[in-house]
């Protein structure tokens, strides 16, 4: 070959390297800053953050999920209302910790405390502590409530619970650290265990609400009869109108009574369910990406894909492709 030609396949060579690691530092860097938005809107993080903790390497996982690993030592943190939820896992130390109002409870490796969205707490840290928490959005628990339970969300209550024990759902909480989150393969790893972990927390700490008057919302039969109807029709285009005629219903009315029993909008819940199917059919790998799109109501691959995609932060091929090479926990 002359040696202009070598130069310019050489010159050519090295562009084509050069745009790739670019590709890939700028698809790194949308997640770094899509990570740390969704973080951000976290009352509990963002007040350990302005605290004495130090954050270890935190992860948003998706699905309304995201966890963080912290280490803290001599300090106070109170925490608002939070409009999440968070679950801790205790990794080492924390014998001097406890909760201001309950100075007899104290911490340790293993122990598990719940702290509901609408809870108001105030932790006092003496010693070392080294924790991680899992934060998980009111949707995520409404759908695994309506899932798990066949209850709606209002019904049931995540009281707060503080140092209590449960092997199985700390054994979940340990194995998240040891997943390296920057690779997206380990955070579908995570992601499952995050599903798994909420999954044992909402069959194993839930309770009814007392002195419950439950108004409006759908009967439980016609809720049911919905959720099938539902699962029926995700490869159609669905309306609110047909949704509500489907259920003998106004528009509005409709969508003001799916709220109260579902726990979110009926578009939310609807979006949720399609994302579920099509991850069931790209695991089963007979269909094409644009078949999965079809059967799961998308107008188009790149509809799909953009959904998809937000929600895991993984395109559909990306995410069949890590399934294939991954062991993903059952």
């Amino acid at each position: 070959m002359p040696k202009y030609l070598a130069a310019a396949a050489a010159r050519l060579a090295y562009s084509c390297a050069y745009f790739v690691r670019c590709c890939a530092d700028s698809a790194g860097h949308r997640y770094h800053v899509r990570m740390n938005d969704a973080l951000n809107r976290l009352h509990v993080f963002n007040r350990l953050s302005h605290s004495s903790a130090q954050l270890e390497g935190a992860a948003s996982l998706g699905d309304g999920m995201a966890v963080a690993i912290w280490s803290n030592r001599l300090d106070a943190v109170s925490y608002a209302p939070q409009g999440h939820h968070t679950l801790s896992c205790y990794l080492d130390g924390g014998y001097d910790t406890f909760l201001r109002s309950r100075p007899e409870q104290r911490g340790a490796p293993g122990r598990l405390c719940v702290l509901p969205d609408q809870q108001e707490t105030d932790w006092v840290v003496n010693g070392h502590l080294r924790f991680l928490h899992l934060y998980f959005s009111p949707e995520q628990f409404a759908s695994q409530t309506l899932a798990l339970l066949d209850r709606e969300p209002r019904e049931m209550c995540l009281p707060q619970h503080t140092f209590f024990d449960n092997p199985q759902l700390a054994e979940l909480c340990r194995a998240l650290p040891r997943l390296d989150c920057s690779d997206p393969g380990q955070r579908l790893q995570g992601n499952v265990l995050a599903h798994h972990a909420v999954s044992q927390l909402v069959q194993s700490q839930l309770g009814p609400r007392r002195n419950l008057r439950l108004k409006g919302g759908l009967s439980a039969t016609l809720r049911r009869r919905m959720i099938e109807w539902l699962d029926t029709q995700l490869d159609q285009p669905l309306t609110l109108g047909a949704m509500a005629r489907e259920a003998a219903l106004s528009e509005t009315h409709f969508a003001h009574m799916f709220r109260i029993s579902f726990g979110m909008p009926p578009h939310v819940w609807l979006q949720a369910r399609r994302l579920a199917r099509a991850r069931q059919l790209l695991a089963q790998d007979r269909l094409s990406l644009a078949e999965v799109a079809m059967a799961c109501g998308y107008s188009s691959p790149s509809h799909f894909s953009n959904r998809f995609r937000t929600a895991l932060d993984l395109t559909p091929s990306h995410y069949r492709a890590l399934l294939q090479q991954v062991r993903i926990p059952s």
